[in-house]
């Protein structure tokens, strides 16, 4: 297993696990459940930890990407700078989220303007982290890209190229 390969097992559990995140932290808020929101409290800070090893795989993933045909140094750059500012957020998400858990087990009377600080802080990372996955899959998936042609020619069983 590559450094490509590590990269893309971990980097999609930070994005997936803060959206979970966040649904499961609306349904606590919602339900006033504290045992609810430190589900999703937990799976904030996992998210952070997921988040850290993806940007520490990232590089190695770079050096690989690079050198393949229809990469960019811009494509690659771009995802770089989003998923920097995911982490940065996830690292908040995070530590935020622990004092959220803190003040639930002390039955602290901060703990529900706590989570909803959280909420912010996750729609923020829901956010980013769409624009993450995004510029992540326009490193190899050229369909997606803002560039991306229509008419392009696919060569069927014959040997010929049709339109699509």
């Amino acid at each position: 297993m590559n450094d490509a390969h590590l990269h893309m097992v971990v980097n999609h559990f930070p994005i997936i696990g803060t959206l979970f995140g966040l649904g499961i932290l609306i349904t606590g808020i919602v339900m006033k459940n504290n045992v609810i929101k430190n589900i999703a409290y937990v799976l904030f800070c996992i998210s952070a930890i997921f988040s850290f090893a993806s940007m520490y795989t990232g590089e190695g993933a770079e050096e690989i990407a690079e050198n393949l045909p229809s990469v960019t140094h811009h494509i690659i750059h771009e995802h770089e700078e989003m998923a920097e500012k995911l982490a940065i957020v996830l690292y908040v998400l995070g530590g935020i989220s622990l004092v959220g858990l803190y003040l639930n087990f002390k039955n602290h009377t901060k703990a529900n303007l706590v989570s909803y600080f959280v909420f912010v802080v996750a729609l923020v990372a829901v956010f980013l982290g769409k624009q993450t996955g995004t510029t992540g899959g326009e490193v190899r998936h050229t369909e997606i890209r803002a560039n991306a042609t229509v008419g392009s020619k696919v060569e069927n069983t014959t040997g010929e190229t049709d339109e699509d």
